[in-house]
């Protein structure tokens, strides 16, 4: 049997059909996202590398200031699900017993290039540079004048009524794009490796996938949210675990959440 990956132009896949999901399906999918890690775990390093190096360029480069953090803690999981493609791959071969030299691995993920998983990418900066304007105008809608104090050294306005309303709307006002980007992504990334498909399918079937299984879903939102936050607060080293077993775990996730007709 041809394998996509070799070939980009295959025929077509049909959509998929969405199952349900259980929360002992969800830590199962945890835990083998942990063990395949373990089998591979330099892949999960090299793949969430470049996110702990940009992560520690930006917070360095953004002033120092706790706006910045916060635009940058709020905006960095918007693009951190198209780090997992990798990690998708590496999850997949290791459930076929396929090799995972590192040359078979770059080699796939420098192929999806021409594919539809970089339509994706361009939707996600997209909104990530929303979201890096809208939050940069919510400092001047909330703190008028006081936004062109020097906040790095007057943190003080982050304890006016002002400030923590501020406070208080990115973290909702960011949750909210970032639950977005999650519905969109969650399925569709790995679909897009696994299947022929297009991006717009593949996101309506990820949205889809999240409205059918809204409390397995949401949960796994929120262990994905605390995950990267925790993982972000030493100087975002923490992405080197959380990343791989974020990613991996999604894969067989998606493994248990759609079915293929025959």
């Amino acid at each position: 049997m041809q394998d996509k990956h070799d070939n980009p132009r295959l025929e077509a896949s049909d959509p998929p059909e969405i199952g349900k999901i259980t929360l002992f399906e969800l830590r199962a999918c945890i835990a083998m996202g942990a063990s395949d890690f373990k089998r591979a775990p330099l892949f999960g390093i090299f793949f969430s590398s470049f996110y702990v190096i940009c992560g520690i360029i930006l917070g360095v480069s953004g002033a120092g200031t706790f706006a910045w953090t916060l635009m940058l803690s709020l905006g960095f999981p918007l693009v951190a699900p198209f780090a997992a493609v990798g990690l998708y791959e590496v999850s997949r071969r290791l459930e076929v017993g396929e090799p995972l030299g590192w040359s078979d691995i770059l080699g796939v993920v420098w192929r999806e290039r021409g594919r539809q998983v970089p339509w994706v990418g361009a939707i996600l900066v997209i909104i990530f540079l929303f979201w890096s304007f809208f939050a940069h105008m919510s400092l001047a809608l909330f703190l008028g004048n006081m936004s062109l104090t020097n906040i790095s050294t007057s943190w003080e306005i982050f304890a006016t009524p002002q400030g923590q309303m501020l406070i208080g709307f990115e973290f909702i006002v960011g949750g909210l794009v970032a639950f977005l980007v999650y519905a969109l992504t969650v399925v569709s990334l790995p679909l897009l490796l696994d299947r022929e498909i297009d991006f717009v399918t593949a996101m309506i079937v990820s949205v889809k996938t999240v409205a059918v299984n809204k409390i397995v879903m949401l949960v796994w939102a929120g262990v994905i949210g605390l995950s990267m936050l925790a993982a972000m607060l030493p100087y975002f080293l923490g992405l080197f675990v959380a990343l791989p077993i974020l990613g991996h775990a999604t894969w067989h996730l998606y493994r248990r959440a759609l079915y293929f007709p025959v």
